[in-house]
């Protein structure tokens, strides 16, 4: 009798060990080619095991509703993809079987997680959910420029201060564009980064922490350096963009959804660097930066976004975590491919093959109107620059437990208001943080 490889040993272990018939697979990403591939992947993993994945969606808007109304009867879902807000809360009110998703990560080995990633969702010596996949925000910046007048990459408030301090020369190129109006998110986020990178975070392990006056004057001046190298008026992502695409600016913070656009393939947004709408030009002189770094935090750090697999306390536990397991090993370049421009692998590969998935990663194509491989546009050290950032990827609360109270602090947008007086000499440092604290202080 042959013996079995180690490949169809598994297969037949998994085939074994499932046994359920069917289970649900919620998922919020919902447009008809998404659900498309994720239909295929449960079609190959019912193909393996016998058991069949009902792929239902569920708009992101919905999703915390739905989950405690189905909670509540009873009625939850084996598996969610849901994004990181909802880990720890999920976690503490019984919704996830935080066990089930610790064993699934040991079983792939959590030394071949990003550690940001893991560390988002750590519940009380487990991981509430399984990492999927994420991205990091990035200083988007003209590379070509800087290396030929022999700057650092931005890497460092002071390096992005060098740098403007030598390209900015508007109306023909600004420093930077930073995000200035009040009443978008996109300011939030680019804020919260660059708190973040300075080691600033308006919470602590027993909810709000004053702000430390010192570290955060050194946030409201670097803020309002990027803010003066900018454009007037009121700026958000729009404006960054434009003017980045047309050559018009030397840096932008922004998400990696731009990757593609910037080499030509989404003529809703080409650039206009040249006449060639869908050139290359402007993606080949680009570079990013993922991990920034303030004068009193000098390790850095990258904003992250990331969504994971959560396996619930009323799934079919053996079903469920197999499905998770196929969906990050085997299936996980179909699990990328479904958006690989806003999917970085927070698995780079296996303890066989530590660079499978990364590898991997770079050959999907991206693009809208037109395709290419994210490898093919960008060189090798931008690419481990993208994936890099998940390994320090951070938010405000989440290390403390109270992602919750800081999500309440930001969509108040009294961080957003009160950095524009400041920018706008409407106030001064020490009365913008004590503005800031009496604010947040509030927010319950």
């Amino acid at each position: 009798m042959k013996l079995l490889t180690s490949s169809a040993m598994a297969l037949a272990f998994m085939a074994g060990a499932v046994s359920a018939d069917t289970i649900r697979f919620w998922t919020t990403e919902e447009q008809p080619e998404r659900l498309a591939k994720q239909e295929e992947m449960a079609a190959a993993f019912q193909k393996m095991t016998g058991t069949e994945v009902e792929v239902i969606p569920v708009s992101e808007s919905d999703l915390g509703t739905r989950a405690t109304a189905a909670f509540a009867a009873g009625d939850l879902p084996d598996v969610i993809y849901h994004t990181l807000q909802y880990a720890l809360p999920w976690a503490e009110a019984g919704i996830l079987d935080t066990e089930a998703a610790t064993e699934v990560i040991e079983d792939l080995g959590a030394d071949t997680f990003a550690p940001g990633a893991l560390a988002m969702a750590a519940y009380e010596g487990d991981t509430a959910s399984v990492p999927v996949d994420g991205w990091t925000q990035m200083i988007v910046y003209r590379k070509d420029l800087f290396d030929a007048a022999g700057l650092e990459a931005p890497t460092t408030y002071a390096a992005v201060e060098a740098a403007l301090a030598k390209l900015h020369n508007p109306p023909e190129m600004y420093g930077f564009v930073a995000a200035t109006k009040v009443d978008e998110n996109f300011m939030s986020q680019v804020l919260e980064h660059v708190f973040l990178a300075n080691g600033v975070s308006p919470v602590g392990p027993d909810g709000f922490q004053p702000l430390d006056e010192a570290k955060t004057t050194e946030v409201l001046e670097f803020y309002k350096a990027i803010a003066d190298a900018s454009p007037p008026g009121d700026l958000y992502w729009d404006q960054s963009r434009s003017l980045y695409f047309s050559g018009n600016a030397a840096m932008i913070i922004w998400s990696p959804f731009i990757l593609d656009e910037l080499a030509g393939l989404r003529d809703s947004a080409p650039p206009t660097i040249n006449d060639d709408p869908t050139s290359p030009e402007l993606a080949s002189k680009t570079g990013i930066v993922t991990n920034f770094a303030g004068p009193s935090n000098p390790d850095g750090a990258a904003w992250g976004d990331i969504r994971y697999f959560g396996i619930t306390t009323d799934a079919d536990t053996d079903a469920a975590m197999e499905f998770v397991k196929f969906s990050m090993g085997d299936g996980y370049g179909d699990t990328l491919s479904i958006a690989p421009e806003g999917k970085f692998p927070v698995r780079a590969g296996t303890a066989d093959e530590p660079n499978k998935f990364k590898d991997l990663w770079a050959t999907l194509p991206v693009g809208v109107d037109r395709k290419a491989p994210l490898g093919d546009l960008y060189d090798k050290a931008m690419i481990d620059e993208i994936v890099g950032g998940l390994d320090v990827a951070q938010r405000w609360g989440v290390a403390d437990g109270q992602l919750s109270l800081a999500s309440k602090m930001i969509n108040s947008q009294a961080i957003n208001r009160i950095v524009r007086q400041y920018i706008d000499g409407e106030v001064d440092a020490a009365g913008a943080v004590a503005a800031m604290n009496e604010e947040l202080g509030a927010i319950k």
